[in-house]
């Protein structure tokens, strides 16, 4: 077991690169269950311990799998051999749920065990399973599994009581098996959920309006592999933003669409920052104080739920008192006592966070407590007075690319060390 050692003070200047998006990646991969023939090429997949798990479970099914060595992953499902996800690798990561509808709508019959993943709230499945009950599936929840059921799935009109991207994702994929149109009222719109539409409408199933909050899925009998590059990850992409306004570095992040971040960019924008968005890429320059602000999380195309720690961590060093409110996952705070201890001052009453700054931060040890909060924590560490040590980096590892390379190609003091130094 490794730990991060973070010594603070130095403004972070250069070019990093950004991977391909894990979020867009795991269902794309998930997706290629419903190829009966031909090979699907996937490009720009980030090597992530999230990535590897699914490619396991992908394996534990049938499916065959090559890589190039460096980010292109071919797939081969066209002799499936099972349809039940085996515990110990539905246990490591939530995102396992995503290959019931492929499943289902491609064998007729699902079975995983309850998924597990960051400890940051309630995610329930419901809305998944409400969609493929829709679609005629019949639904079983019992003894710590969920199994679906359908000789053949029926398209049906879909309201989903929250914009979930998880459902919407799992909905898309089992209806595009499905007999006649299926439309999804209330989807989410967020850039992955369109990045899987791509995929999907490459395989021959013919999808529109991603996203939108409403999608049109006209169901075909046979689908075929295809190819599909993985979307920038714009949650990567905004932690380095937030990492260079913090430290008042140059930093240049790319490629990126700067409209996958539009809500972030203005509120960065409005805590004082200079940022300048390019064709592919945004460009970060020193700036003065940090002012206060307010942000609430939401759906997209509102500020992401994602980037709310890492936001905390930076407004701890804005001048004022800032409130953020949480509203799409109900423990998302539990990076607030890790900051206190390296002196942050922050308040949380329910869903809400005062962040008064700014403050003089200091290194200690502080624990990674979910994949956001360990960024969070990083970021403090690298504006903090002394050496800051992050532990349970493995849930970092599970949704940042070589993120120690890349800080210290930027010119951080940040290294691996292990767990008993």
């Amino acid at each position: 077991m490794t730990k991060l050692r973070i010594r603070g003070g130095r403004p972070l200047v250069g070019h990093v690169p950004v991977s391909g998006a894990k979020n867009a990646a795991l269902p794309i991969l998930a997706a290629s269950l419903l190829a009966g023939d031909g090979e699907s090429r996937l490009l720009s997949v980030p090597w992530l311990n999230d990535v590897v798990v699914m490619l396991d479970l992908l394996q534990t099914l049938g499916v065959e799998i090559e890589t190039d060595g460096a980010n292109t992953v071919y797939l081969r499902a066209g002799n499936l051999s099972g349809c039940e996800a085996p515990y110990e690798l539905v246990n490591r990561m939530r995102a396992s749920v995503l290959i019931m509808g492929p499943l289902l709508a491609r064998l007729g019959r699902a079975r995983i065990s309850l998924p597990g993943g960051c400890a940051i709230g309630s995610r329930p499945i419901d809305l998944h399973l409400k969609g493929f009950t829709a679609l005629g599936a019949d639904v079983t929840v019992g003894h710590g599994f969920v199994e679906a059921e359908a000789p053949q799935l029926r398209g049906a009109h879909i309201y989903l009581d929250y914009p979930s991207v998880g459902a919407t994702e799992n909905i898309m994929m089992a209806a595009s098996l499905a007999t006649g149109t299926t439309i999804i009222e209330n989807a989410a719109a967020e850039p992955e959920i369109t990045n899987l539409g791509m995929y999907l409408n490459n395989m021959g199933v013919d999808i529109r309006g991603c996203g939108t909050d409403r999608i049109e899925i006209r169901g075909m009998e046979h689908l075929k592999g295809a190819t599909q590059t993985i979307i920038p990850d714009r949650i990567e992409a905004a932690t380095y933003l937030m990492a260079a306004i913090m430290t008042q570095g140059q930093v240049t992040i790319g490629p990126i669409d700067s409209c996958y971040l539009h809500s972030a960019i203005a509120k960065l924008r409005e805590a004082g920052a200079d940022i300048e968005t390019g064709e592919d890429q945004l460009i970060v320059r020193p700036a003065g104080p940090l002012r206060s602000i307010d942000v609430q999380t939401l759906p997209y195309p509102g500020f992401p739920t994602d980037l709310q720690p890492q936001l905390m961590a930076l407004l701890t060093q804005a001048h004022g008192a800032s409130l953020i409110t949480e509203t799409v996952f109900e423990n998302r705070f539990l990076h607030v006592p890790e900051l206190c201890r390296m002196g942050a001052e922050i308040k949380v009453i329910e869903r809400r966070a005062l962040v008064r700054g700014p403050a003089r931060l200091t290194g200690t040890t502080v624990a990674a407590t979910d994949l956001r909060a360990g960024a969070a924590l990083i970021l403090a560490g690298l504006v903090a007075e002394g050496e800051t040590y992050v532990t349970e980096t493995y849930h970092i590892n599970r949704g940042y690319v070589k993120i120690v390379d890349k800080l210290q190609a930027l010119g951080a003091d940040v290294e691996q060390v292990p767990e008993a130094d």
